[in-house]
C-alpha cells in the first residue's frame, strides 16, 4: 500500500490518481473509471468528482492507494 499525502481535508478521485501517477491526464481517469477497476473503500466507484478524505483506500489493479 502505498500513502498518498494531501493539502486540504479532501480531495476528487480523479486528483488524486493523477497527483499518484496512476494516470497522465482527467481522459484517463474517465476510460479507468468507466472500466469498473477502481474500488474505493472496496466498492466499485464510477464517478471521478467523489471527495476523498485521509483514511480512504483506493484500488487500481493490484495498487492500493491510502489517502493521508
Amino acid at each position: 500500500m502505498r500513502e498518498v499525502p494531501i493539502r486540504e481535508n479532501s480531495i476528487r478521485l480523479g486528483q488524486l490518481l493523477k497527483l499518484a501517477d496512476v494516470v497522465q491526464n482527467g481522459s484517463d481517469v474517465k476510460e479507468l473509471l468507466a472500466s469498473g477497476e477502481v474500488l474505493v473503500n472496496s466498492e466499485v466507484e464510477l464517478r471521478r468528482g467523489r471527495q476523498l478524505v485521509r483514511g480512504d483506500r483506493v484500488r487500481v489493479g493490484v495498487e492500493e492507494l491510502l489517502v493521508s
